[in-house]
């Protein structure tokens, strides 16, 4: 078992390589850490020269291949999920910064509202359109998830058959261990952040958890969920946990189900 940790994406990040060749597992890892670091440069929301940044500033609009694919699944996803997953949250983001009264903020997500829904930007062969000047798009709630399944993608190319990858509480568990058991995870009691509440075995299944206990925004002592929806959410001591056959797609319920409980979802989900 070879164990390898690293920052990226504004968390920490553990791959758990089981393989009988340390060099290998290493220059697996390596490869891992690469392909990370390269999404998290691409798509950084905070980076003015990543290019997601330039799609944001409107500076550019042609789509390589990832991206467009990444786009349009992030509107299928608005759709399944009756508009709630939605990536041009970030429309209203710099407002819980900049904000320094409720009052203020009030106003200001009234005037930008308008410009929030994944409606507002359309693909048309590699092009990017969006129907007016202030609509931005935010993938952060996307591509953590979509790195942990490159990962897998990358460690099944190279025949890996027994890895735990784990970027900030987004994990993918490929395989089982050597010795036939299952991977465990443990899932943290939205109450007692230090206590786990639960464990779950998965094997060949992504897990990721959503919840407010760990970031939150504060205007006026009043705390605000940084899971952003249409409507104004408090803070709340609640996360929700749901695994399925992908990173991403457990991201994406986890989020909206945090947003909105009843949410249908064909997968396993865990409320806490």
């Amino acid at each position: 078992m070879y164990i390898y940790r690293f920052i990226a994406m504004s968390t920490p990040c553990e791959i758990i390589l089981y393989h009988k060749d340390k060099a290998k597992a290493d220059a697996m890892a390596q490869e891992i850490l690469v392909e990370t670091k390269r999404l998290e440069k691409k798509y950084n929301y905070y980076d003015s020269e990543s290019y997601l940044s330039q799609i944001n500033n409107r500076s550019e609009s042609y789509l390589d291949p990832e991206s467009k694919s990444l786009l349009q699944r992030a509107k299928q996803y608005y759709k399944q999920t009756n508009a709630i997953f939605d990536i041009t949250m970030a429309t209203l983001k710099p407002l819980y910064g900049e904000s320094q009264t409720l009052e203020v903020l009030a106003t200001e997500r009234e005037k930008r509202i308008a410009y929030v829904g994944c409606e507002h930007f359309g693909i048309k062969k590699e092009q990017l359109i969006f129907d007016n000047p202030f609509t931005q798009i935010d993938l952060g709630g996307f591509v953590k998830e979509y790195a942990v399944d490159r990962a897998i993608v990358l460690l099944r190319k190279k025949k890996f058959s027994s890895a735990l990858v784990n970027f900030g509480g987004d994990i993918y568990a490929l395989g089982s261990k050597p010795n036939g058991e299952v991977f465990r995870v443990g899932i943290k009691d939205p109450k007692q952040s230090e206590k786990n509440a639960q464990e779950i075995k998965i094997t060949d299944q992504a897990l990721t958890t959503s919840a407010s206990y760990e970031r939150s925004y504060t205007i006026e002592n009043h705390a605000f969920s940084h899971i952003l929806g249409k409507e104004e959410r408090a803070l709340d001591n609640r996360s929700v946990t749901v695994i399925s056959s992908s990173c991403v797609e457990s991201g994406v319920y986890s989020t909206a189900l945090m947003i909105d409980a009843t949410l249908k979802s064909n997968h396993k989900v865990i409320v806490l």
